[in-house]
């Protein structure tokens, strides 16, 4: 009934876990698609080490997530489709609650959970609940609410319709792709927090620009196709764009020069599109770059 595809690289300290949360999943009908994405590590051996007939490895030279993802588009079977990177895991019932949200709502094409953030030093944080169903191509514009590549249920014959997702985004090819979807299908909601998403600071802040650049791309492109109605968001979107970075700058940034560059993202985002003084994102954000200039300051 439903394919896991879980694109792999390098991804020997976590897999394990990833897979196991998928084998412990209330509800059982799935095959486990595992793309190893090019490994130099004990990826493949870790995973051939575990007894489970449900697991699919499949070796292929690296292509980036994006194309491992595709490349398990192709080789699923199940009605529907889910996707979990090597380093995330979910809550036991995970699959059945989308799975029935989606049978409940036939209409839905994609069924999304909320969000645990995991961080080093095992410190976790749920992330802000949202409601948002059936059209929800408005809101997606403006915020990617889904948050990553970990946490939707997704019919195959939406994806089918949808085709691939764009290698040319690897730090925002998730946001594109539902975004497409959301397009053509209406979502489904389940109102609980069942992802955990690693977050890692490894070279976070020097990939920044690069994430600042490929989600600016990818919104313009998007806009080429938007319906009219919907246009006026596009100065709402490029906001929140430089609000999350902001947000990573001050996440994991440890000296003056990043907590000022997160002011200046800030700052753009606000002069940009001064109606984002109305929301409670960027009244936190700012709070949290005078803490740390506070702080700073003091050490």
């Amino acid at each position: 009934m439903i394919s896991v595809i879980i694109p792999a690289y390098n991804a020997q300290a976590t897999i394990a876990q990833t897979v196991e949360s998928v084998r412990q999943q209330t509800y059982g009908d799935l095959e486990i698609i595992i793309i190893n994405d090019g490994s130099s590590d004990r990826t493949a051996e870790i995973v051939n080490e575990i007894p489970d007939s449900r697991i699919k490895l499949f070796n292929y030279p690296n292509g980036g997530v994006a194309t491992a993802r595709n490349r398990g588009i192709a080789r699923a079977q199940g009605e529907y489709i889910a996707f979990l990177d090597a380093d995330d895991f979910w809550t036991t019932d995970k699959l059945k609650l989308q799975l029935q949200a989606l049978i409940k709502n036939p209409a839905a094409g994609v069924a999304y959970s909320w969000t645990y953030f995991w961080y080093a030093a095992d410190v976790c944080y749920p992330s802000e609940p949202v409601y948002h169903q059936d059209y929800v191509y408005p809101q997606l514009l403006t915020k990617n609410f889904i948050h990553h590549g970990s946490n939707p249920l997704i019919r195959h014959k939406a994806i089918a319709s949808t085709g691939e997702f764009d290698p040319r985004f690897p730090h925002c090819a998730d946001w594109d792709y539902y975004l497409r979807l959301a397009a053509k299908y209406n979502f489904v909601v389940v109102p609980k927090h069942q992802i955990y998403y690693r977050q890692s600071a490894t070279s976070m802040t020097s990939k920044i620009a690069d994430i600042e650049r490929q989600l600016c791309q990818m919104l313009d492109q998007t806009y080429q196709t938007v319906p009219p109605e919907l246009r006026h968001l596009q100065k709402q979107s490029k906001s929140w764009i430089w609000q999350y970075c902001s947000q990573q700058y001050l996440e994991y940034g440890k000296d003056k020069k990043t907590v000022i560059k997160a002011a200046s993202y800030l700052w753009r985002s606000i002069k940009y599109d001064p109606r984002s003084l109305l929301q409670t994102y960027t009244y936190k954000l700012t709070a949290w770059t005078i803490k740390k200039q506070l702080k700073l300051l003091i050490n």
